[in-house]
């Protein structure tokens, strides 16, 4: 798979490769589709399927995610319909200091304080956006754009970039933070549900193969 999210994370944009034998893909070309939608539960659906190109990984030979996270911080505005996607925030966010304090973060950094380490695993990450903005009256969704992401970075960044917003931190407090290079337990991590993984993008097919062994260094 291309991500693996959390327990609670949503995505529409999930890709995934399987190896096969070749006889078993001439039989259900066609027909693979309806029948394995017909065997997974309704939250799950797949929406196309079809033979990958040579060296075609899709977890390593993917160029990019993106995620986004969905905040409503006015109760008037509060939609039961969308409790399952989206955090009602307990305070006002000001979106101008939270995407102040994004900006810091973007570029290649090491995440560690905003990670949960691997046994060796780095932390390195570059992120290629990051920022929020007002989608629909009471609502602010996040997008986080990255080559790949950490355990819980998204989540962790949210919880920080929210604490900015309501006026609790100043916005150099998560430059500091990533500075540090450690977790810092005033960081709160952000509840899952609200967050989904949007989109996976891939280079021409024929660079997959290259884009897969780029990926899989060892970053410093």
């Amino acid at each position: 798979m291309a991500g693996r999210t959390d327990a609670g994370v949503h995505a529409r944009g999930q890709v995934a490769h399987l190896d096969v034998p070749g006889e078993i893909w001439d039989g259900v070309v066609g027909v693979a589709l309806r029948r394995l939608n017909k065997l997974l539960p309704p939250d799950i659906r797949l929406r196309a399927i079809d033979l990958a190109p040579p060296g075609f990984d899709a977890r390593f030979s993917a160029l990019s995610r993106r995620y986004s996270y969905r905040v409503c911080d006015d109760q008037s505005h509060a939609d039961p319909l969308r409790r399952r996607d989206t955090l009602w925030y307990r305070a006002p966010l000001d979106e101008a200091l939270m995407n102040e304090a994004a900006a810091s973060c973007v570029g290649e950094h090491d995440f560690a304080a905003f990670c949960r380490r691997r046994p060796g695993a780095s932390t390195v990450r570059e992120l290629l956006r990051l920022d929020w903005q007002r989608t629909e009256p009471g609502v602010l969704t996040g997008t986080f754009i990255a080559d790949a992401f950490c355990h819980n970075m998204v989540r962790a960044l949210t919880g920080a970039l929210l604490s900015v917003g309501e006026g609790a931190r100043p916005p150099g407090w998560v430059a500091e933070v990533l500075a540090a290079g450690v977790r810092d337990p005033a960081v709160r991590v952000a509840l899952p549900h609200p967050l989904c993984l949007e989109e996976v993008r891939y280079p021409r097919d024929e660079d997959l193969a290259t884009r897969a062994i780029l990926t899989r260094r060892v970053r410093a």
